[in-house]
């Protein structure tokens, strides 16, 4: 014989047992992040137009031509932290005719919890990405502040940077070594 619902609801279904797993996993901490932004701050902030104003009738002639260098540095501050200081140096010039030069050095506070491996790309790639669209921001204003078109910044491909960067080390290590000297003969 079956049991009869008269209601024609289900029956309830018995809670599943505790798992001591779930229970391990309520009371662990979540997972550090791979990398912590401790802070950003301005280093140096310099703007000059040394032409001004007549600089601004020439560019009314002819196209401005702007060279862009932009450098990343890192250095540890302590165990697990580490600074990292973008560089970027970019003038403009009208012919021969400075009109102006900006130079920001900004830079971040990072606390890695990675690999040993992986600490020196991430501080090379990673960071300086993070901190790149408030370099952008801030040589924009500075342009535009100086009575300029604002200089808006492309995008910076950290990566190649950093291969670059290994390249270099590389055929220099390479140079550096040689050939050995040949041993003395004695007689």
């Amino acid at each position: 014989m079956s049991e009869e619902n008269p209601e024609n609801t289900p029956a309830p279904t018995p809670a599943p047992a505790p798992d001591a797993d779930a229970d391990a996993g309520a009371t662990a901490q979540p997972a550090e992040p791979p990398i912590t932004i401790n802070g950003q701050y301005i280093k140096d902030l310099s703007f000059e137009a040394p032409t001004a104003p007549g600089i601004f009738g020439l560019m009314q002639e002819q196209e401005p031509k702007i060279n862009v260098n932009i450098d990343v540095n890192a250095q540890p501050l302590q165990d697990g932290v580490f600074e990292v200081v973008l560089h970027v140096k970019a003038d403009c010039k009208v012919g021969e005719t400075l009109a102006f030069i900006v130079e920001l050095a900004y830079g971040g506070l990072f606390t890695l919890k990675v690999p040993p491996e992986h600490i020196q790309p991430i501080l090379l790639v990673e960071c300086p990405r993070l901190l790149f669209p408030y370099v952008r921001y801030i040589i924009s204003d500075a342009t535009r502040d100086g009575g300029f078109p604002p200089l808006l910044l492309g995008t910076v491909d950290f990566v190649a940077m950093y291969q670059n960067q290994l390249q270099q080390q590389q055929a220099a290590q390479t140079a550096g070594e040689g050939e050995p000297p040949a041993p003395e003969e004695t007689n």
